[in-house]
Order: structure tokens, then sequence, then C-alpha cells
């Protein structure tokens, strides 16, 4: 500070030297303000240039992070799938998809999804967004799933609306789309096409109450003996062997 101060008593004040600056603080065709109070004194706008290659730095690192994710969803994709729920879907709605574009770019927007589901369930979804910005697409999105669920999907089956809206992950769309399938099996007045194998049937018994008592009075082998039979002279496995003496 003192040598500050006796350059500032000079009528010229000339800036402590550093890299790349001239006498006068001229770094790159430009006066820079200085910094004080610090043994290594940088020019302000050094200082600003290494702030925003750190932030350069993490958005690099963000956009790296980003892409990983992608790939590794993009992996749990089947594109044989998204095939047989496409062929599906236009069986159902007798047209096929717009040739050129990509299986997650028809349905998207859940026009093509209400639509589906309005054959499957007649009336299931009184109201289809045909345009308005992107809240009125994702209100196609969620008044899908809430009909899925209605129609008997699991909670669990049903993808998130990022999943599609935003691409995050469309295999969980595809694996909904499944469920509806199946689900289409459990409802008779639905006379195909299907989707998937048919689920298996229920095997329920019913037994009467004497039944019941009677299978209450039998003795298992692991007791130790049923009319006759025991468990004597069996070995689970070999017996422990201990050695003295050594």
């Amino acid at each position: 500070m003192m040598v500050e101060e006796e350059r500032r008593g000079e009528g010229r004040w000339r800036p402590p030297e550093v890299e790349g600056a001239n006498e006068w603080g001229v770094v790159g065709g430009g006066y820079i303000p200085w910094t004080a109070g610090r043994a290594e004194l940088k020019p302000r706008a050094v200082r600003e240039v290494a702030s925003s290659r750190d932030k350069q730095r993490e958005h690099t690192g963000i956009m790296a992070l980003e892409r990983q994710v992608r790939a590794k969803l993009a992996g749990k994709r089947d594109p044989q799938m998204e095939k047989e729920a496409q062929e599906w879907i236009e069986a159902i709605l007798g047209r096929k998809f717009p040739g050129g574009e990509q299986f997650e770019d028809v349905i998207r927007d859940g026009q093509v999804l209400c639509e589906l589901m309005n054959k499957i369930s007649p009336g299931s979804i009184p109201k289809v967004n045909t345009s308005g910005g992107q809240f009125k697409m994702m209100e196609n999105i969620n008044t899908f799933q809430k009909a899925l669920k209605d129609y008997g999907v699991n909670d669990v089956d049903v993808f998130q609306t990022v999943d599609l809206w935003e691409k995050k992950d469309i295999a969980q769309v595809v694996t909904t789309l499944f469920a509806l399938g199946r689900t289409t099996y459990k409802h008779p007045e639905w006379k195909g096409p299907y989707l998937g194998p048919k689920p298996s049937d229920e095997c329920k018994r019913d037994f009467t109450e004497e039944q019941l008592k009677a299978g209450q009075t039998i003795i298992g082998l692991q007791a130790g003996q049923n009319k006759g039979a025991t468990q004597a002279g069996q070995n689970m496995g070999a017996g422990r062997k201990i050695l003295l003496g050594k």
C-alpha cells in the first residue's frame, strides 16, 4: 500500500506489474481496473474470465452427465416391443403412423393415446386437446394416465408425464402400453386386438369346513411321525467331526 501511495504522489499512478499487462494495466487493448490488498494482484477482467471458465467447465460436466443418463435410458429401450406397441395402436385406430416420424414423437402430445383409450374404453376421455401450448398437450397425457388407472392398470405400471413429454424414459411408456394390453384381457367387452400374452388366470379353490377341519388333524413329517412313518435314520447333510488332541 505504501508503494501505491508513493506512486499516486508522482502524479501518474502506475498499478503493480501483472503478467500480461503493460505499465498502465492494459491487457488486450483496454484499461482494466485493479484490485488491491492481495499479495498477488490480478485485474478484475482476468478474474471474470476465470469465473466464466469455471462455469463453462461446470456446464460441460452437467451436459456430459446428461448424455450418459440419456445413453443409459436409450439402452433400456426394446425396438421390438416398440414395434409391437405401434402396430397394436395402428390396428386399433385403423391407420398407420406418419412416415418418417419417431414412435415417441407421434404419441408425445397425448392425442393418439387419448384416442386409443377412447377406442378401448369408449367415453373414458371426453375431452382431448388438439391445439394449444405445452400445458394443453401435457394435460392430454395426464388425462390418459387417469383413464388407464380407472380402466384397471396398476399405478406402478403407469409412466410419469416427463417420461413421455421430455422423452426421459420411453421404455417405461412402452411398458405402460403393454400393461394396458394385458388389462384388456380382463374386460370381456373388448374383443381385440390384444397386446402381449394373456395373463394367467387365478387358480382359486374352495374348501368345505369339513375339509379344513380334516386338514388340521394331519401331522406333518417334520413333527416326527405320521402313520408309522418317521424321520429316524435320516441324515440331513454331513455330521460335524470334532478332532481332539490337535
